[in-house]
């Protein structure tokens, strides 16, 4: 993997935590709306939508990058759907992109001796 596989791993990874909290927390929200005055869901939905905006685009650039089977790329998606599957997605992405940097590395320090 090159260092801009990585790269699309790590975004999709920073993302997913936070989408996963920001549906969680609309789903308070909606709660809050129907059992108080408190009515949140406005802004949270708001946040929310941006944050899942940007795991879309951050899992279909992860998806073309790392070119993952249907299986794997179809998981990431169904992740991103579920009230906590952004903390798995999360855990499973923090794998991926310590093995994507190591190969990045290794690949360059190759490139580098086949050069010198």
């Amino acid at each position: 993997m090159d260092l801009k596989t990585a790269a699309a791993l790590r975004r999709l990874r920073l993302v997913s935590a936070p989408e996963a909290v920001s549906f969680l927390l609309l789903l308070v929200c909606s709660v809050l709306k129907r059992t108080t005055d408190f009515n949140a869901v406005p802004v949270m939905g708001m946040i929310h939508g941006v944050l899942f905006i940007l795991y879309v685009i951050f899992w279909a650039d992860a998806w073309n990058r790392a070119r993952w089977p249907l299986g794997r790329g179809a998981l990431y998606g169904v992740l991103s759907v579920l009230p906590t599957g952004g903390f798995f997605a999360e855990r499973k992405l923090s794998r991926e992109c310590e093995a994507a940097v190591a190969a990045a590395r290794e690949a360059d320090a190759d490139a580098e001796v086949s050069a010198a």
